[in-house]
């Protein structure tokens, strides 16, 4: 039913949550899961330089030590999770608007589902689901399995 199952993640812990429910279904179907990273340029552009916007929009990562720590750790954390259960993991870091980049990577890599978190590191919840994840859900045909994540007080 599912041979490649896309996670992206920003390494916040709804993005964690998401995870755990890829890597079991991953396991149970014996897909391949993708760790997607998307480096929102929009949101870095009010932060940085010209130069360093320049480096973003070319997907020169590598160059800013901090951002490829991030998106590093992120993936990373995937992929020592899927290795933990004989999955493999393929790691991605991504630049632009995010929706856009995670659908177009789900269309363009042939993905079978995306699973994802409610709401991102920005910790804002809209009435049900995060902007990220509600503008995927409109932007790509493939299934999308959204995670809750309740934060303990």
């Amino acid at each position: 039913m599912y041979e490649r199952i896309l996670i992206p993640t920003d390494g916040s812990d709804v993005a964690e949550a998401a995870v755990d429910h890829a890597l079991d279904l991953a396991e149970k179907y014996d897909a391949e899961v993708h760790a997607l990273y998307v480096v929102d340029i929009d949101s870095v552009n009010y932060s940085l330089g010209t130069e360093q916007v320049d480096r973003l929009k070319q997907g020169r990562f590598d160059e800013m030590e901090e951002l490829k720590e991030k998106a590093d750790e992120a993936t990373g954390t995937v992929a020592e999770r899927g290795a933990e259960r004989d999955v493999d993991v393929v790691e991605h870091v991504a630049g632009g608007r995010p929706h856009k980049v995670i659908a177009d990577y789900a269309e363009d890599h042939e993905m079978d589902l995306i699973v994802m978190g409610s709401h991102g590191r920005a910790g804002v919840r809209r009435a049900l689901l995060g902007s990220v994840t509600e503008r995927t859900l409109r932007s790509t045909h493939v299934p999308v399995l959204v995670v809750d994540y309740l934060e303990e007080d």
